[in-house]
């Protein structure tokens, strides 16, 4: 099995393994959405205070979208490192790896958990909690907080059985805690009276059930790479260069709450309550189409780092470019159902005919360089895929602090149309960031390859 796997990495057709990792990956975001969807149906149901549960829930958002991005930290820097050394045959050096990401997850977890029953309900007021809402927000914060534990290797070490080429098994870690979640939510919530409480006591048993599942595959006979009792123990020259990797996609996830909030503030400040409901869509609307582009990223990861590994650049080279064709076909489809048919989007989240129109203006603003997002994306993936944190922390912040935060404040400055101004932020801001990482992308890409043929 394991000279199996590690030899497809190797040797099957790219287009092939591309397709074989990146389905998998692609349902999983899919799969991860819709319940998540779910689950806010569910609690918008509870009689009487389904509303204010609602609202309560979209305020635990941020919080929990940043526990989230503690275990991007560990794991999307550990899991390529891993495929890495996998690739150099170096297994023992990958399963230390793994084990040391191990270890960091349940200190991470202990940590946050503690932090967010100490300061949960100062944090919940200061992210938009009312009066009204605090005190469904606060019973299911800390409930989901005395699960973190299971979130954290449920999330972390899940990359890690992708990292090894096992992209089915994986996807059934998302499937299996998704369709318990869905199972679990009525019986909790209307059965058992316990409201949103019952909504995040679902969630947790959920995430403990995949958590134990990827455990129990990453300590079985399947996995190439083993948990193992001596890999546990923290070494800092193994653990840190996997932090520096992995603080790009920390900083990608972590920072969504704060251009929430930026972007929300700005458009009611110059349009009202209209432009933030134009932006909810626009923003459900990109979470939404930009899943395949993460599947497709997340298939192509472990293909590239392998053989980067092993020193196989022409590999190296099919790979990225295969992940950048089909990336760009898919950013300008995309794009072009954005422009053309903005109406389909607008009408699918709501029937108000004025919400529906600065929807629709907005979209085609808004969404004016998506076709580019097949560009930035496979080249900053690859960037993470080839080791250099040094690159990839620096364009997860150029596009979203450098750039995107302060065009929402500073454009409004100086158009008549401030809201349409504020909307511009996001595709000038694509355009920038798209040419600075395709120039550094190109130069560093040529060096790798060099280095790869002197091997």
């Amino acid at each position: 099995m394991e000279n199996k796997q590690q030899s497809e990495l190797g040797t099957k057709s790219i287009s092939k393994l591309l397709f074989d990792m990146a389905f998998p990956a692609i349902t999983a975001q899919i799969i991860n959405l819709l319940y998540n969807m779910v689950d806010r149906m569910y609690i918008g149901h509870i009689s009487d205070t389904g509303a204010a549960a609602l609202t309560a829930i979209g305020v635990t958002m941020p919080l929990i979208m940043v526990i989230s991005a503690f275990a991007a930290l560990v794991s999307m820097g550990g899991a390529p490192l891993s495929s890495i050394k996998m690739g150099k045959g170096e297994k023992q050096a990958a399963e230390k790896i793994l084990g040391n990401c191990t270890t960091a997850l349940v200190f991470l977890s202990v940590t946050l958990t503690a932090a967010v029953l100490i300061f949960g309900e100062k944090l919940l007021m200061a992210f938009g909690a009312s009066e009204n809402t605090i005190k469904y927000a606060l019973d299911y914060l800390n409930i989901y907080a005395c699960g973190t534990l299971f979130v954290q290797l449920a999330l972390g070490l899940n990359a890690f059985i992708t990292a090894q080429g096992f992209a089915k098994t994986s996807m059934l870690t998302v499937l299996v805690g998704a369709v318990l979640n869905i199972i679990l939510d009525p019986i909790f919530i209307f059965k058992f009276h316990m409201g949103v409480k019952g909504a995040a006591l679902a969630t947790i048993i959920s995430q403990g059930v995949s958590a134990l599942w990827v455990i129990k595959f990453l300590t079985g006979d399947k996995t190439l790479l083993k948990i193992r009792r001596k890999d546990l123990k923290i070494d800092f020259k193994v653990l840190m260069p996997c932090v520096a990797l992995g603080l790009s996609p920390f900083i990608m996830q972590s920072t969504e709450s704060i251009l929430a909030v930026s972007f929300n503030t700005s458009l009611l400040k110059y349009g009202g309550d209209l432009a933030v409901g134009a932006m909810t869509i626009l923003s459900s609307v990109m979470q939404f189409s930009m899943l395949p582009l993460a599947g497709l990223t997340q298939g192509a990861t472990p293909i590239i780092s392998f053989n980067y590994g092993a020193a196989n650049g022409t590999r190296v080279k099919e790979a990225f470019l295969l992940l950048l064709k089909v990336s760009l076909i898919y950013s300008i489809g995309l794009w072009a159902v954005a422009m053309l048919t903005p109406q389909v989007f607008a009408r699918f989240f709501t029937k108000d005919v004025g919400l529906i129109q600065i929807s629709i203006k907005s979209m085609r603003i808004y969404m004016a360089a998506s076709f580019l997002f097949g560009i930035q994306i496979s080249c900053q993936q690859t960037f993470i895929a080839l080791g250099n944190a040094k690159t990839s922390v620096f364009l997860a912040v150029l596009r979203k602090i450098i750039l995107l935060i302060p065009l929402i404040f500073i454009l409004p400055l100086f158009f008549e149309n401030k809201v349409a101004a504020v909307f511009f932020a996001e595709p000038i801001a694509d355009m920038i960031a798209v040419t600075i990482t395709s120039i550094l992308f190109a130069t560093q890409f040529k060096s790798v390859l060099r280095k790869l043929e002197l091997k």
